[in-house]
């Protein structure tokens, strides 16, 4: 299975981070390697002192597809998650100052928190699902779906294009604003709604 990113899918924290608000969903790719085990803490990695935050609404993709229209993206998944796309900013920011890939920023081992799944027919509406994570009891980031620049259907739609999608294949629909550097003894809680879908300890 592979994790599908999409970056830059909320305009504050196109803004927070200064990039320019792009003409297409940004994509990026981590292995399964990159999944951080069930109850195992997250242990900031020796390369990097800047790793940060990135709370997201995860969709499981249950069927294959390739070029998938948008009024069929529905179809494609049945369960809504949260996780944390972990990024080493200091070196991410190396990469692009010199036009490199992000991976070694993005996708290193344990970069990727896969919270618990909650059945898509939970929601009233996919495109209007509140979330938010807590560093140390206190909300740091906050977001509802309907903020995203590409909504879920049109996420699959795009990505679909280019990447046959699989059974089990997970997608990360982008970040909020209030991304922040984790520290040793922090614990991160992710909810959506009122429902505590995942916590980690930093090492």
């Amino acid at each position: 299975m592979k994790l599908i990113c999409i970056g830059r899918n909320y305009t504050e924290h196109i803004a927070e981070l200064e990039n320019e608000k792009p003409k297409d969903p940004v994509v990026f790719l981590k292995p399964d390697t990159a999944i951080l085990l069930k109850k195992q803490p997250f242990f900031i990695p020796d390369f990097s002192n800047d790793v940060h935050h990135e709370v997201e609404i995860l969709v499981k993709i249950n069927r294959l597809g390739k070029h998938i229209d948008k009024q069929f993206a529905h179809k494609y998944y049945d369960e809504i998650g949260l996780g944390i796309d972990f990024t080493a900013r200091d070196l991410q920011g190396d990469l692009k100052a010199k036009g490199l890939p992000w991976e070694k920023a993005k996708a290193f081992d344990g970069a990727a928190v896969i919270g618990d799944w909650l059945p898509k027919k939970k929601f009233a509406d996919v495109n209007s699902i509140t979330f938010s994570l807590k560093k140390n009891d206190k909300i740091v980031q906050n977001g509802n779906t309907s903020l995203m620049l590409w909504k879920i259907d049109e996420i699959i739609e795009y990505v679909s294009k280019y990447f046959t999608l699989k059974i089990g294949d997970i997608i990360f629909t982008g970040t909020p604003a209030g991304v922040s550097k984790v520290e040793p003894n922090d614990t991160l809680k992710g909810y959506i709604e009122d429902h505590e879908m995942f916590s980690i300890k930093i090492k």
